[in-house]
C-alpha cells in the first residue's frame, strides 16, 4: 500500500530510498542543489557501480560547486530533459512521486507532500512509476556541464570560445554585462508577464532567488547570479531584473 508523506516524510524516506538501493537509482528533478549529506550518500553508493542516473531541466540552476561535484564523480549519469516538471526519486524497489525538488531550498523552507511506494507492496504501481521513469530517462539527453567561475575583483570583457579548441578548459570565466539593460522592480515585471506581485515574490524566494529581510525583498547569491540588481527608489532598495532574464524567470512560473 502506498504511504502518504509530509515534507519531513518525504526528506526521510528519500534518504532511506538512496541509502537502501542496490542496483539502480534514478533522482529525476527539475532543480539540483546537492548538500554535503546527499553528496557523501551518492558518493558511497557510486563505490558499488549502481546504475545511478540523475535527470534534471533547469540548467541555470546548477551551481558552480555542484557541477564541479557531478564532472568529477565518473559513475553519476547526468541528463538533461528540457521539458522536466516531474519529480520522482526511484530505485530497483522503492519510489517516491513529490512535490520537492532535489535543492536545498525545497527540502528546509517549502511545504511538500508525496506518495511513497514499495514494489513489495504494489507491483503494480510501483512498475508503473518505474516504466514512467525510463521513459523519461530515453527522453533525455548527455550535456556537458559549463561550470562559471565569476571573478570577486575585475570585470572582465565578453569572450567567445572556441570548443574544438585544444587549448579548451573545464572552468571558463564568463561575466554578463548587463550595464545597458532595462530592468524592472519585482512588481513591475510580475504586472509584465501577467501574474500577481504576491505569487512572482514566492516563486522567486521558493527558487532562493530572494530572501525576506525584516520587511524588505533582498537578492541571494543566486538571484545575482542570474542578473539580479539590487536599485534604489523612492521607498528604498528593491531587487531589479533586467530584461535578458525575463523568459528564464517566466519559466520558473511553469
Amino acid at each position: 500500500m502506498a504511504k502518504f508523506l509530509d515534507t519531513q516524510g518525504v526528506s526521510y524516506f528519500l534518504g532511506q530510498l538512496i541509502n537502501n538501493s542496490k542496483d539502480k537509482l534514478y533522482l529525476i528533478s527539475p532543480y539540483l542543489q546537492l548538500n554535503n549529506q546527499l553528496k557523501i550518500a551518492l558518493a558511497d553508493k557510486a563505490k558499488f557501480r549502481l546504475d545511478i542516473v540523475m535527470i534534471y531541466g533547469k540548467v541555470a540552476d546548477l551551481n558552480p560547486i555542484d557541477s564541479e561535484w557531478l564532472e568529477s564523480t565518473e559513475d553519476i549519469k547526468l541528463l538533461f530533459h528540457q521539458d522536466l516538471h516531474a519529480k520522482c526519486y526511484i530505485s530497483e524497489s522503492e519510489a517516491i512521486v513529490t512535490s520537492m525538488n532535489l535543492y536545498m531550498f525545497s527540502q528546509q523552507n517549502n511545504v511538500e507532500m508525496g506518495i511513497y511506494v514499495s514494489k513489495k507492496d504494489d507491483e503494480e504501481l510501483f512498475n508503473s512509476i518505474l516504466k514512467e521513469a525510463d521513459k523519461i530517462k530515453r527522453g533525455s539527453e548527455h550535456r556537458r556541464i559549463s561550470i562559471q567561475k565569476v571573478p570577486d575583483t575585475v570585470d572582465m570583457p565578453k569572450q567567445d570560445f572556441d570548443n574544438t579548441s585544444p587549448n579548451t578548459q573545464t572552468s571558463k570565466n564568463i561575466v554578463t554585462d548587463y550595464s545597458d539593460s532595462n530592468f524592472k522592480s519585482t512588481s513591475g515585471l510580475a504586472k509584465t508577464i501577467g501574474t500577481s506581485s504576491k505569487h512572482l515574490f514566492q516563486v522567486l524566494q521558493e527558487n532562493g532567488w530572494i530572501i525576506k529581510d525584516d520587511k524588505s525583498w533582498v537578492l541571494t547569491e543566486i538571484g545575482e547570479q542570474h542578473g539580479g540588481q539590487m536599485k534604489s527608489g523612492q521607498y528604498g532598495e528593491y531587487a531589479a531584473w533586467p530584461e535578458e532574464i525575463f523568459s528564464e524567470i517566466f519559466d520558473l512560473l511553469d
